[in-house]
């Protein structure tokens, strides 16, 4: 490696900051210098490499696909060296673990068995962030994520945690006794959805229904999905994991499953060294994960 070959490390640093915030006044806030600072380091990096790095010919600034490499490089290595300070100074271990995950995973799985891990760790903070859309992954922000999908998230690694098919599940009193409906009847009832999520809308366009439900459709936070369908106000897809004791104890009814194949619930980090407490949680997590693993 030929250091000489680097650009000045403030120009990479004003340039992490830009990709970061992508905005020069708040990359500025971010390195307590000006706006006009910052945009000096930018033309200056670009004049170094003499490469483009943002596209200019529009009202905001854009990173060019040399930019987006570069940025990409940057957060990689920079957020490399945060780690490492953070890590040999303590400071890491002194930050509550940051766990996100979807609201019905979060009520129906994670939140019975937290008591447990408290028990065992008592001295880790907890900062739960349920939410069904996808974060990002940090050094100084999110620490874990717990996703359903088939465990491909680019640039992330991915373990298996939960394995299980999804099921349409509506209470009796919705769905009436006697022979299951067809597809074509499940879609004259009206559908539940969790907030932010699509996995109703596309199982039935699986299907081959593109219109939706005939009776109306509602999304509401994952934590009331269950308990808006046994209480007959739809039918819904969720993991049957998350719905297994309703239908042993007859609250709900299975109408129709599809096999789980590769997909679930994964634990999805970023690559490289794990403080202790997150360790010590995937730990925890593969224990309590283990069973529902058994025949995947």
């Amino acid at each position: 490696m030929d250091w000489r070959d680097l650009p000045p490390l403030s120009a990479l640093r004003a340039f992490s900051a830009f990709v970061e915030t992508g905005n020069l006044v708040k990359a500025g806030a971010a390195l307590g210098v000006s706006h006009g600072a910052i945009s000096q380091q930018l033309r200056g990096l670009e004049e170094h490499l003499d490469v483009a790095l943002l596209d200019r010919s529009g009202r905001a600034l854009r990173l060019t696909p040399e930019g987006e490499k570069l940025g990409e490089a940057l957060h990689a290595g920079f957020g490399g060296m945060i780690e490492a300070v953070q890590e040999i100074t303590g400071v890491q271990d002194a930050r509550p673990l940051h766990i996100s995950t979807t609201p019905t995973f979060a009520a129906s799985w994670l939140m019975p068995r937290l008591p447990q891990f408290r028990a065992q760790y008592p001295d880790v903070d907890l900062m739960l962030n349920p939410t069904p859309e996808v974060v990002a992954l940090s050094s100084d922000g999110i620490d874990v994520a717990l996703r359903y999908g088939k465990g491909v998230w680019p640039g992330m690694e991915a373990e298996m945690l939960l394995c299980s098919s999804m099921v349409v599940v509506g209470a009796p009193s919705l769905v009436g006794p006697g022979e299951l409906p067809d597809v074509k009847a499940l879609a004259e009832l009206p559908w539940l959805e969790e907030y932010g999520t699509t996995e109703a809308s596309r199982w039935l366009e699986e299907q081959g229904i593109d219109r939706g439900p005939r009776r109306g459709w509602m999304r509401l936070p994952g934590n009331l999905l269950l308990d808006a369908a046994r209480d007959g106000q739809g039918v819904a897809v969720v993991v049957r994991a998350f719905a297994e004791g309703d239908i042993a104890a007859g609250r709900l009814v299975a109408l129709m499953e599809q096999e789980p194949g590769s997909a679930g619930y994964y634990i999805v980090t970023r690559p490289g060294v794990q403080r202790p407490a997150l360790r010590n949680f995937i730990k925890w997590l593969r224990r309590e994960g283990k069973a529902a693993l058994r025949g995947c």
